[in-house]
């Protein structure tokens, strides 16, 4: 299986720290943050990873290069210099991570979730999400659980972690752009 590191935003919100770092490569316990996922990556037996790039992303590709000292093979898929949101870079890096499934994971959030336990999709579903309980900041969530489906309601909603798994399939019907996931 195959990842996307998501990881061509700003990150307003940690400003004026990443006015002159990118948000993944802001150290954390002594390395960048996205370095944590990368090895999550590795531990879960991925090898391709791509890592789309936008705001910074010379600094991003100059601090990862190729991967190798993470056992991993690491490809760009560069946006320019204004980043296309997260839906738009997917859409954009699906020819680097071709036809199955493969997994997501946002370049700016510290999670320990063993990417490993990610179950695989099914003909059912073009995607699954890792959902969290909402943080005190994000009170009203993301999305609701019906069974083992995620839908739109106002009752009972969780957040979206950053993670999860995407059948290019998910995408069906999108144009090249900027739009959100």
């Amino acid at each position: 299986m195959k990842a996307m590191v998501l990881a061509a935003g700003r990150g307003e919100r940690m400003r004026p720290i990443t006015d002159h770092i990118p948000k993944p490569l802001v150290p954390v316990a002594g390395k960048p943050l996205i370095a944590y996922h990368l090895e999550a990556l590795a531990r879960a037996g991925v090898r391709d990873v791509v890592i789309n790039l936008a705001y910074r992303g010379a600094q991003i590709r100059e601090a990862l290069q190729d991967g190798s000292r993470f056992g991993l093979r690491i490809r760009y898929s560069d946006e320019g210099p204004e980043p296309i949101e997260t839906g738009g870079g997917l859409f954009k890096a699906l020819p680097l991570l071709g036809a199955d499934p493969f997994i997501v994971v946002n370049g700016d959030i510290w999670t320990d979730f063993d990417l490993a336990t990610l179950p695989p999709l099914d003909e059912s579903a073009h995607a699954r999400l890792v959902m969290v309980p909402n943080p005190p900041h994000v009170a009203r969530g993301d999305f609701a659980f019906d069974g083992d489906y995620i839908i739109e309601s106002d009752k009972d909603r969780f957040t979206y972690s950053g993670i999860g798994v995407f059948s290019p399939d998910f995408f069906h019907g999108c144009q090249p752009g900027k739009f959100p996931l």
